[in-house]
């Protein structure tokens, strides 16, 4: 019998870990495994399971480290994989294409046993709401009303979907369904939730005509919530327990709030700032003024210097939004926007003919861009 090195088989080094081998298995027999269409390999996986079925053993590891796979030889095997070599008609009649791969792994990794959640509490779903605010509902804050299916518990069976209960015939009360598979490891057995009784164990003589056996009822409710002032597009509110109904006595779900902030026409949000662009006629902004400006708590009268810029940034402070999630109050910032008319009358074109006549070419931008005339 040629030497084998199940080590190498399995791609782990001698020092590996239980964990790493079981890993290690896992991959390369579901990677060769002759269900799988693309890589599906007869040989290479009676190689792999026979590498795993030595390493994957602490004696028969310790004994193939001290002696080799000679030790484990169809004579030496103890019934472990000596049935791989005497299969003449390879894989036919095992019945794979109906075979639950999945669960013939879990039960290999030491997995394959479902328990029965069916008495255990369980929370209801959470349901997620999108509610579109207007840019002052958003801002100052608002109580907004929506309508939600739910689930609630019946009342009429208190949630247990029936009265009268007695012990399932199909599983016997565990909760759980054994089910065989034979496969090339043999018969595998795996453990499932009972699709009678969905893992309570119980059935009820009288199954509850107002929830037809499933514990709960669907009812719109009419929801209110109060939004605080400063939600921001995107921000989220949880309803704590206004969800759906659990079951077995668990809490209800929650309701989560999704907000989308529509824009202003005028106003422009940053976090709790708010900027507005103020249009200053070319008078305005070469001789000041005082110029009325509509705040997001009415109009203010605020002065605009002499000589003021195009782009400039004037604060306002206390002016922007009260964010209750902060506690902190937001700024107003006015960016101004010095507009150049498009057309004249007669009038206006000859004061600015004569304004041309003067010097303003002073200024240390016009002696810049001079200087390289």
């Amino acid at each position: 019998m040629a030497k084998k090195d199940y080590y190498e088989i399995l791609g782990v080094s001698k020092n590996a870990t239980d964990a790493e081998i079981k890993s290690a298995f896992r991959k390369k027999a579901k990677e060769y495994h002759p269900d799988n269409k693309e890589t599906g390999n007869a040989d290479k996986f009676k190689e792999v399971s026979e590498a795993y079925g030595v390493l994957g053993d602490a004696t028969k590891r310790k004994q193939y480290d001290q002696f080799g796979s000679a030790a484990f030889d169809n004579n030496n095997m103890g019934g472990g994989f000596q049935g791989f070599d005497g299969f003449s008609g390879g894989f036919s009649g095992f019945g794979f294409d109906d075979i639950d791969l999945g669960s013939i792994f879990e039960t290999m990794m030491g997995g394959g046993r479902a328990r029965s959640t069916g008495r255990r509490a369980t929370k209801g779903d959470d349901i997620l709401v999108k509610l579109s605010l207007s840019f002052e509902e958003a801002i100052f804050g608002c109580e907004k009303t929506f309508r939600v299916d739910l689930n609630e518990t019946c009342s009429d069976c208190n949630g247990k979907g029936g009265k009268n209960p007695k012990k399932c015939s199909t599983c016997g009360g565990r909760g759980t369904v054994i089910r065989e598979q034979r496969s090339i490891l043999g018969v595998i057995q795996t453990q499932t939730v009972c699709p009678d009784c969905n893992g309570s164990g119980e059935k009820y003589e009288n199954v509850c005509s107002s929830c037809k056996g499933k514990g709960y009822t669907r009812k719109s409710r009419e929801i209110k919530l109060k939004v605080p002032s400063g939600v921001d597009n995107g921000d989220q509110m949880r309803m704590a327990g206004k969800a759906n109904a659990g079951s077995n006595g668990g809490p209800n779900g929650d309701i989560y709030i999704s907000f989308t902030v529509k824009d202003h026409p005028l106003y422009k949000r940053d976090g709790k700032d708010i900027y507005l662009v103020v249009p200053l006629t070319i008078t305005e902004a070469v001789l000041g003024c005082r110029k009325e400006i509509p705040t997001i708590y009415g109009s203010e009268i605020v002065s605009f210097s002499p000589g003021t810029q195009n782009n400039e940034n004037i604060k306002l402070k206390g002016k922007g939004i009260d964010d209750k999630k902060t506690g902190k109050l937001g700024d107003m910032y006015l960016i101004t926007n010095v507009i150049i008319p498009n057309k004249l009358d007669r009038n206006q074109k000859i004061l600015f003919n004569d304004l041309a006549e003067t010097t303003l070419d002073n200024e240390e931008e016009f002696k810049k861009f001079k200087k390289y005339l």
